[in-house]
């Protein structure tokens, strides 16, 4: 029998509640033929509240972590209630909810539990607001596990783009681009390949300077940094190209000459996924659905979650999209079967 996924809820107050439920609905047919298991962790509550407000049929059991064996889906309590959570209302509350979901799903991972957590998304403010002070899942993540070093990855059908650095200024990026830090994305990022099953795992890493730098003309990390590094990994059997370009290298990786790309800094890699990644409405001219995935490298468990935020302004409206959610249940299955292979 398969182990469960867990599904942390995020914010209650966010549209967490919402797409689990309605991702959750799309799936039992896998659920009920036992193909598929998951546990929800959050506030079940929330989560039941949700599900009444869009009238799906699905049953979500209540489990505790000291139950023995769990039904195919379930509902597993994070943490006490406390002030009642209302959608698309920021609070403390809510924020401490997000914590204890995530600390209780990698608790359940590390123990065997589960093969591996997916996030639903957290408010910063409000995780801020309960005295969690991170700035975002992958930080909190990395403490919980007590791992040394991670890596951001999002997915979007063909584009898969790690990062270098993620939530820091723009002027510190050059000085974190060092031969370490750049090796260790790289070997992450063609594990992950090899996980995902790839048979070519071809990597391009972004230029940090316009042009590569244009010999020097504008910085010099790239010659200096980049190139010696990724001629090192070459001779050490992986497939990397590279610098090459920001300007040309999601093109050329969009056209299939690349597997991966490793971008220097949060912006160059997020703009042009999320650009293929949101279905934008012509007449409204707002999104209203998202595909793509965020995985998290270098954990000991294994971590994907959605490509988006909590969505306040329309969280409890009932129209919230499921498909990331859908996608990144999918990513955690695969990376989890790979590792217990």
């Amino acid at each position: 029998m398969k182990p469960h996924i867990a599904i942390t809820m995020g914010d209650p107050a966010g549209i967490g509640p919402e797409i689990i439920v309605k991702a959750c609905a799309r799936l039992q047919r896998r659920l009920n033929h036992g193909e598929l298991r998951l546990v929800v962790i959050g506030s079940n509550p929330a989560l039941l509240a949700a599900r009444d407000a869009l009238g799906i049929e699905v049953d979500f059991p209540e489990v505790t972590a000291e139950d023995a064996e769990w039904p195919h889906l379930a509902c597993l309590q994070a943490g006490p209630e406390g002030e009642p959570i209302r959608p698309g209302v920021l609070s403390a509350d809510a924020g401490r909810f997000a914590y204890l979901a995530v600390e209780r799903g990698v608790r359940l991972a590390q123990a065997g539990r589960v093969q591996g957590i997916v996030t639903a998304p957290l408010n910063k403010e409000a995780l801020n607001k309960a005295g969690y002070h991170y700035a975002g899942h992958t930080e909190m993540l990395a403490e919980l596990t007590g791992s040394k070093g991670s890596v951001m990855m999002l997915a979007h059908d063909n584009m898969r783009v790690s990062h270098l650095t993620t939530h820091v200024a723009l002027k510190d990026v050059p000085a974190r681009l060092t031969p370490e830090r750049l090796r260790y994305v790289l070997d992450r990022t063609n594990e992950a390949l090899t996980a995902l099953g790839l048979e070519r795992r071809r990597i391009a890493v972004a230029a940090l300077n316009p042009h590569a730098g244009e010999g020097g003309l504008f910085g010099r990390e790239d010659d200096e940094v980049s190139v010696p590094t990724i001629a090192a990994a070459r001779a050490d059997g992986l497939d990397v190209v590279g610098p090459v370009p920001g300007d040309t290298v999601f093109v050329k990786l969009r056209g299939g000459q690349y597997d991966a790309v490793i971008a220097m800094y949060h912006d160059q890699g997020h703009i042009p996924v999320k650009l293929l990644g949101f279905n934008v409405n012509p007449e409204t001219g707002t999104w209203d659905a998202l595909s793509g995935v965020n995985i998290t490298l270098g954990l000991p468990i294994v971590r994907t979650s959605v490509d988006h935020g909590t969505a306040f302004d329309i969280a409890g409206k009932g129209i919230a999209n499921e498909l990331s959610l859908l996608e990144a249940i999918d990513y955690a299955e695969r990376l989890a079967g790979a590792r217990a292979a």
